[in-house]
């Protein structure tokens, strides 16, 4: 991997994470919320194995497998939250959450 290559793929793992954040901040969805998130954490996963190809270390792999279970982790506790929040209250935004405290 050149360093053209390298940097070429550093920006775009930036992009994919400034998308995925721009979508959390945006989005009221829980939904769509935690769809940005996924993004979010696919460009540092990127960033990481462009990162582990040019230094021929396999370091960047490693980390991208843990990216891989902190994202599993996320969806499987983000969806369990969304299915109970829909299932309780009726509740898909993630504004009117905060509604639910009383």
């Amino acid at each position: 991997m050149t360093e053209t290559t390298l940097i070429l793929t550093l920006i775009l793992s930036a992009g994919l994470f400034a998308t995925g954040l721009f979508g959390v901040m945006a989005r009221r969805a829980i939904l769509f919320q935690l769809i940005s998130l996924e993004v979010m954490l696919s460009g540092p996963a990127l960033a990481f194995i462009a990162a582990g190809a040019f230094h021929g270390d396999a370091q960047g792999q490693g980390m991208f497998v843990f990216v891989l279970v902190l994202a599993a982790a996320e969806v499987a506790i983000g969806l369990a939250l969304f299915l109970a929040l829909r299932r309780v209250a009726d509740v898909v935004d993630s504004d009117s959450v905060s509604d639910l405290r009383q």
